[in-house]
């Protein structure tokens, strides 16, 4: 990571690690990060930052940095962990809070941008207005819609916002930079087939919808496997089954619950259409009720040209950049953002995935040697914004 030196001194990148291990060490679940958004605070206010709101689209904190000039820029990062009980024993901040951890890095993402906001308010070079945007709710909360509802764009005006996350599985520090669909969109679904209960001894005398259910499990695999270009990116996986309440009784309904994701728009009308036929074809063919609902879910989290190449310069300054990272099926909200104003969004390697140190794991612990790379890049990309025409 060449920018260390240049972007961050070793007493505060120490001090971004302690940060970290303290946020790993108290997550807050998605909806439940007042104690994480309180810490973000009281260290904003250590460096002697002085224009913080709190509680905006539920826990988020918006501090804004001024220093002269008409441009603005915004940072953002995410707050919030997961439900996932770690196992980490042997680690000394691992989570002092049962069944929750920070399983995707968040707290990393955080103290990185506190990181980057000690390095703006020690630099004199840059002027304009920088938004640092610490959001609650990414993982499946709606925290970015929470945030534009209750005016983040309006009360804190940005010409750009730029955001990343870190990367198990690619080099610690390295800045994964795309063309532009990074992440995938996507939503959830619920497939409820209502049918007529009896004895399991009596079938006959059913309209059973679990056999429905079954069938469509395995139906449902072939919506992205013969419905999508095998050039377009598609998932659709069913990840809860619901229903019976005795072994000796077929149940009256079953509900399977599953996610899709896809990084074109056609994808995702193909994907939504396909489940919905499959769900109709086979409670017909069985005889049973079937009903399909969809939640909100994201859009794809897809760069805008001038801010992807702002982006890659600002990398290229700090750290190794990659042009030639795929993107994923993942999802990430950031994508409202986007949707709203032009920015970008990069990935930052965390080094190794292997032996549980992938996200989602309840092995997984984020890298604190990426801090210094993390925060330069996030201080490095504003100053750049600010300096565009």
């Amino acid at each position: 990571m060449k920018g260390y030196h240049s972007f961050m001194d070793a007493t505060l990148a120490a001090t971004l690690a302690e940060w970290r291990r303290h946020l790993h060490a108290n997550p807050g679940l998605t909806l439940e990060e007042g104690a994480t958004a309180a810490f973000v605070v009281a260290k904003l206010r250590e460096m002697g930052v002085t224009e913080i709101a709190e509680g905006v689209g539920g826990h988020g904190v918006v501090a804004t940095l001024r220093r002269g000039g008409n441009r603005s820029v915004g940072l953002r990062a995410d707050m919030d962990a997961l439900p996932i009980e770690e196992f980490n024993a042997e680690l000394p901040w691992r989570s002092t809070v049962p069944g929750v951890m920070h399983a995707c890095g968040h707290d990393g993402h955080t103290a990185a941008l506190l990181g980057a906001a000690k390095l703006l308010m020690d630099d004199p070079s840059w002027g304009g207005t920088v938004q640092l945007v610490f959001q609650p709710a990414e993982e499946g909360g709606g925290g970015a819609l929470a945030m534009i509802a209750d005016g983040l764009f309006e009360r804190f005006p940005m010409e750009r916002i730029f955001g990343w996350h870190n990367w198990p599985g690619l080099p610690a520090g390295t800045v994964a930079v795309h063309e532009r669909a990074v992440m995938a969109a996507g939503t959830r679904f619920a497939i409820v087939f209502d049918g007529h209960a009896s004895h399991a001894a009596l079938p006959h005398l059913s309209r059973d919808p679990m056999v429905a259910a079954g069938h469509c499990i395995v139906a449902l695999q072939s919506v992205v496997a013969r419905n999508l270009d095998p050039l377009a990116g598609g998932v659709v996986s069913v990840t809860v089954v619901e229903g019976g309440e005795a072994q000796n009784q077929i149940p009256r309904r079953v509900t399977l619950k599953g996610t899709a994701r896809w990084l074109e728009d056609a994808a995702g009308e193909a994907i939504r259409d396909g489940v919905h036929r499959i769900a109709q074809g086979i409670g017909a063919t069985f005889g049973v009720e079937a009903s399909v609902s969809w939640s909100t879910g994201i859009e794809v989290t897809a760069n805008h040209p001038a801010e992807r190449e702002m982006a890659a310069e600002a990398a290229g300054a700090v750290t190794t950049v990659r042009r030639d990272v795929p993107p994923a099926m993942t999802g990430e909200d950031f994508a409202w953002f986007l949707k709203r104003v032009p920015g970008a969004f990069v990935w930052i390697g965390n080094g190794p995935a292997e032996g549980g140190r992938e996200l989602h794991h309840p092995g997984y612990d984020f890298n604190d040697a990426i801090l210094p790379a993390a925060s330069g890049y996030l201080a490095e990309v504003a100053k750049r914004a600010l300096r565009a025409g």
